[in-house]
């Protein structure tokens, strides 16, 4: 015979996580229909947030290298970002640590010379 009483605890998280989630899905729609907030006017549809209507569609395309250039700046950034806990403690890891930092800067290098060679820097 199995013994199930093991399993009330997660059929419990379950079913918390189930109620919480059906509130904050329904809850707000309730509100929204009790208030009436879900009837459209021309002062609810107008804009807000500059004061003013925008001159063209907020949909339109960026062009690739903004993104290029996001995506290099994220990861340089976090690549910045594992050299300060190594700074901190570059005296106590020893000769190894200091020698794996350097191979790894001297990617990161490579990684950005090939980045500027190929054009991906550059914005006109």
């Amino acid at each position: 015979m199995v013994d199930l009483s093991h399993y009330l605890p997660i059929l419990l998280f379950l079913g918390v996580a189930l109620l919480l989630s059906s509130a904050f899905v329904f809850l707000p729609m309730i509100v929204a229909r009790a208030t009436g907030a879900h009837k459209p006017t021309p002062e609810k549809l107008s804009e807000y947030e500059c004061g003013f209507p925008a001159f063209e569609d907020p949909r339109s395309q960026f062009d690739v290298r903004f993104y290029l250039v996001a995506i290099l700046f994220i990861i340089f950034d976090l690549e910045a970002a594992f050299l300060y806990p190594w700074a901190v403690s570059v005296f106590s890891l020893g000769w190894t640590a200091w020698i794996s930092m350097m191979i790894f800067i001297g990617e990161l290098a490579l990684g950005l010379v090939y980045a500027w060679k190929k054009g991906a820097l550059d914005w006109e």
